[in-house]
């Protein structure tokens, strides 16, 4: 059996009934603090304790190239991607901003750049091709290339292991990746591309039409309604990337903070490629992407906050991880009733 076909680790279901006993003996109503009482009773059983705690953080970036790019569909030239990678190595992006604020350990897996990276200490080459192949035209990478962009997200959720980390989020970037996310999207859950795609780094509205019709063609070209096929038709490195990285981490017990479209894109093809990793997701936020809405709405996700970001980095999951933390702590420091002599409700 390949390794991302092995089941996830199992969430304790004794622990999430003891969580949800314990919010109810806090000095508040219950159900008072809405979904952060849900996400740390959700804590509690993913980490196998009626306390659990966030305080180890890991953060992998992963970058690609797609040759989807080359036909026009973005903002920037493909050497943002490149000249992004040595950014958040060096600490300027907002991600690394971030990252460093929650004191996280911090990475960038550089899958497949058009342009040589510089070593650095916070990217690992994990280079597989100078980008994908057009996607449009052809598939976007070979099954070689598909098992080691894989196997790069798998490394990735092992480091988060070796460090003991209590949580993954996983960034992208990619010049051209908002259209391999929404064409796997579109793949994925049979929709037209135009209910999916949007202005990703902020295309023109002339250009739009254009990514529209690429895509469109592209889905004729690949049917496959095999998720690892659709994957190697239409994806990216950074995207198989986060989609090997969520599935070992559900594995391994480490819980996912999903981040925005592209992230939850690859969510939403690990679920397809094995659906025991569900419980171990998180969503952070709902982007501006107009393809959100649908891919959330797909994996029954309920995010945690609405900031209009499309960013990507996973940053808008990196600024939710404070929002957690604030849950934990009313989960684990509040009074009890009996502890605060504070009568209980009537009846």
């Amino acid at each position: 059996m390949n390794w991302y076909l092995q089941a996830a680790a199992s969430v304790q279901q004794d622990i999430i009934e003891q969580a949800l006993a314990h919010q109810l003996t806090l000095t508040k109503p219950p159900g008072a603090l809405g979904a952060l009482e849900d996400v740390a009773v959700k804590l509690a059983g993913l980490q196998g304790v009626k306390n659990p705690q966030l305080e180890r953080i890991y953060i992998s970036v992963f970058a690609g190239d797609h040759g989807i790019a080359q036909q026009g569909v973005s903002a920037f030239p493909q050497a943002v991607t490149t000249e992004m990678v040595k950014n958040f190595a060096s600490g300027g992006a907002a991600i690394s901003v971030l990252a460093r604020q929650l004191k996280a350990q911090f990475e960038v897996v550089n899958l497949g750049t058009v342009f040589a990276v510089e070593a650095h200490p916070h990217i690992i080459d994990a280079r597989i091709a100078a980008g994908t192949q057009d996607f449009s035209q052809q598939s976007a990478m070979d099954d070689t290339q598909l098992q080691l962009a894989l196997s790069a997200g798998c490394a990735a959720a092992e480091r988060a292991q070796q460090h003991h980390s209590q949580l993954f989020i996983g960034g992208e970037m990619g010049i051209g990746n908002t259209s391999s996310a929404s064409a796997l999207a579109a793949a994925r859950l049979n929709l037209p591309a135009r209910q999916l795609v949007g202005m990703g780094t902020g295309i023109s509205a002339a250009q739009l039409p254009l990514k529209v019709k690429l895509i469109d063609e592209a889905l004729a070209l690949h049917v496959s309604r095999e998720p690892l096929e659709q994957l190697q038709a239409l994806g990216g490195f950074e995207i198989v990337g986060l989609v090997g990285a969520y599935i070992r981490c559900a594995q391994l017990g480490i819980p996912v903070l999903v981040d925005g479209f592209i992230s939850s894109v690859a969510a939403l093809m690990a679920v397809a490629i094995n659906d025991s990793l569900a419980p171990w997701l998180l969503f952070s936020h709902e982007s501006a992407e107009p393809g959100h809405q649908k891919v959330l709405a797909a994996l029954a996700a309920q995010p945690l906050l609405n900031l209009g970001m499309r960013l990507g980095e996973g940053s808008g999951a990196a600024l939710v991880v404070s929002l957690l933390q604030s849950a934990l702590a009313l989960h684990n420091e509040m009074a009890t009733f009996a502890e605060a002599n504070v009568s209980e409700k009537e009846g």
